[in-house]
């Protein structure tokens, strides 16, 4: 992974618009993943799926804890990949009170494909999903991986999570300042 551009897809999103007017006003927006990384130090961490418990209960909401750490070490923006549409994301961001990491719906699992992180979770009826992963991306570029043990489609259960929380990826981070 260390050395690779990350994938260029089209995510589709949406985004409030005063000018729609009514209960919600959001339209449709495609965001190119290139525009997202052009240029930046970003954090990615991608998850299983929204409103799943260690998801919802640890990973997300730490790295929104951490987000402030993050960026006084020099990285320009947060984000979560899930493969899930743009409605499921945004409302579990609400659901969570997410207000600094960017959440970003991979609903076709495009990006996450591209990846090499999309496993198969029909045994607990969730289909294509995103093998716990976190990264750090220099302009595009991955110069820091890191990944759970044991990345399988055989209807395990196990769903580890250390190698991805933010502390590890704060340690990089701040042992490879760009300053």
């Amino acid at each position: 992974m260390l050395g690779r551009k990350v994938p260029d897809v089209v995510l589709k999103t949406r985004v409030r618009d005063e000018s729609i007017g009514g209960d919600n006003p959001f339209r449709w927006q495609d965001v190119r993943t290139d525009d997202l990384f052009r240029g930046l130090r970003v954090v990615v961490f991608s998850l299983p799926g929204a409103f799943t418990p260690t998801c919802s209960t640890e990973q997300c909401p730490a790295f929104e804890r951490f987000y402030d750490e993050f960026k006084a070490a020099g990285v320009d923006e947060v984000y979560c990949v899930s493969v899930n549409d743009a409605f499921v994301m945004y409302q579990w961001g609400k659901h969570l009170g997410i207000s600094k990491v960017k959440l970003l719906p991979d609903g076709s699992g495009d990006f996450t494909r591209r990846m090499g992180m999309l496993i198969k979770k029909d045994h607990l009826g969730f289909g294509e999903r995103s093998w716990r992963y976190a990264m750090v991306v220099d302009d595009g570029e991955v110069t820091a991986w890191f990944e759970e043990p044991g990345i399988n489609d055989v209807g395990s259960d196990e769903d580890p999570y250390g190698e991805t929380k933010p502390e590890p990826v704060l340690e990089w981070v701040k042992s490879h300042s760009k300053g």
